[in-house]
């Protein structure tokens, strides 16, 4: 699940473009660098997980540690990227569908419209006939995904290059001539890129192995063991894919607005002509169709959470008698989201949506991140001294991943465009109306955790160590 949630295909096509014209042939360096302290939040939630086992996940972690202000707009922050998304990934899911047919059919943004909004009723229909039956369609359309994405890495290594490989596009220098600003542009691009690992902290309740049993005998919770492999696998496909779009296509073909949603069938085509390109749509729609599913897994997890806390109205709580899915939760994304999509095809071209899409998620990554960077290295504070394993992995890596995260969020927003600003900072100022209304309303969620049930959490993580 946690290579379902990054959507490596997905993530590749979509996001290739908008990676090189940020920062040009930078984008491997992008990926190394994000990635280093990308560990250290997906360290975070394996002992998050461990400490308490809740679909909420951030929401339900911030709180105890920090505040409960600050969980609600944590899990905030999960809900709106999370509509965002729904939106830019069915943009690709349509286009890519109908690039099977007819190129020409691929750029028609109300066509485009029509089959993405079928094509995200399917997923809909997947997820609410319950998890079971999702994950066990996770990982045969993973495994083919990343067969299919193995065998096009390997067409292009032999393929002939129109740019020589260079060692000079992992190193800081590869942002000189853009300056700070050009690296912390692809950092957050790259953020979106691992974005979704995390999906396996909102399967705690779900999950056969609770995290509480394995925190008795091991180090990794089960969702954490899924989001570590998950985002290992991802980074390397990431690495490869870059590279090889930077060597075999040309600067040109990268930044045609045409390709912004399905660059690998580009590459595609051009490592073998003829099949290539239809193949390798094939990988990306499966691609899609994972990510959208664990994207609706991790948003109705949360909602279904808040509705039992009654942070959120209550009906969100409500889980379906025979498939024990968060069936009125599913209802209203649905209905929320295909609004959003089809409203969007009205603000502007596809490549638009998507790189303002792909910038406002990105800020709010960065916020429900950092803080579950933070939250791990407050929980276990008291367990920080007694090993070098439980300081690097509890305590020094994750508050990397957190401080990165901060810089990232601080040093992009000067450089943002007004629409990137107002969905992804706009939607999480909502979050306040139903934050205040609730705690006016004294929901038990936003009662201060008491320091002797802190240090009770803290005691019995402690046992289980």
């Amino acid at each position: 699940m946690g290579i379902a949630g990054s959507a490596p295909a997905y993530s590749i096509s979509a996001t290739t473009v908008a990676l090189f014209v940020a920062v040009g042939y930078g984008g491997a360096a992008s990926l190394l660098y994000c990635g280093f302290f990308m560990f250290g939040i997906v360290f975070a939630f394996n002992y998050l997980s461990k400490s308490d086992s809740t679909a909420g996940a951030t929401y339900s972690w911030v709180r105890r540690a920090l505040h409960p202000f600050l969980g609600y707009m944590a899990g905030w922050a999960l809900i709106v990227s999370a509509l965002i998304f729904m939106v830019i990934a069915t943009f690709p899911a349509g286009s890519n569908i109908l690039g099977l047919f007819s190129n020409s059919l691929a750029s028609n943004k109300g066509l485009i419209t029509v089959f993405g909004a079928l094509f995200f009723l399917m997923m809909v229909a997947a997820v609410a006939a319950g998890v079971t039956v999702t994950v066990k369609v996770q990982i045969i359309m993973s495994c083919v995904e990343i067969a299919l994405l193995l065998l096009f890495a390997v067409l292009a290594i032999v393929h002939a290059h129109a740019t020589p490989f260079s060692w000079h596009w992992f190193a800081p220098s590869i942002f000189n001539s853009g300056g700070t600003n050009t690296f912390f542009a692809g950092a957050l691009l790259a953020a979106f890129y691992y974005w979704g690992w995390d999906v396996t902290a909102n399967l705690n309740e779900e999950t056969k192995t609770t995290a509480r049993v394995d925190a008795a005998t091991s180090t990794t919770s089960t969702s954490g063991l899924g989001g570590i492999l998950g985002t290992i696998v991802v980074f390397l496909l990431f690495e490869v894919f870059t590279i090889s779009s930077d060597m075999v296509l040309t600067s040109k073909q990268i930044t045609n607005p045409s390709n912004a949603a399905d660059i690998l069938s580009v590459l595609g085509q051009d490592v073998w002509r003829g099949w290539g390109g239809k193949l390798i749509v094939v990988g990306v729609l499966l691609s899609t169709i994972a990510t959208l599913e664990t994207t609706l897994i991790q948003v109705t997890r949360t909602m279904f959470s808040m509705g039992r806390d009654k942070t959120l109205p209550s009906a969100l709580g409500h889980v379906h008698s025979l498939r024990r899915t968060p069936i009125v939760a599913t209802t209203v994304v649905t209905i929320i989201s295909l609004a959003l999509f089809i409203g969007s095809q009205y603000i502007g071209s596809v490549a638009t949506i998507l790189s303002d899409g792909y910038n406002a998620i990105g800020l709010q990554i960065c916020i429900y991140y950092g803080l579950a960077g933070i939250s791990v290295v407050v929980l276990y504070r008291r367990q920080l001294f007694k090993s070098v394993k439980n300081f690097v992995f509890m305590g020094l890596w994750p508050l990397l991943g957190a401080g990165f995260m901060a810089v990232i969020f601080v040093k992009v927003l000067p450089g943002l465009n007004n629409t990137t600003l107002i969905v992804g900072l706009g939607s999480m100022a909502l979050g306040l109306i139903p934050m205040g209304w609730y705690w006016f309303k004294r929901a038990p969620y936003f009662e201060v955790p008491a320091k002797e049930d802190r240090h009770a959490i803290l005691q019995e993580i402690t046992q289980n160590l």
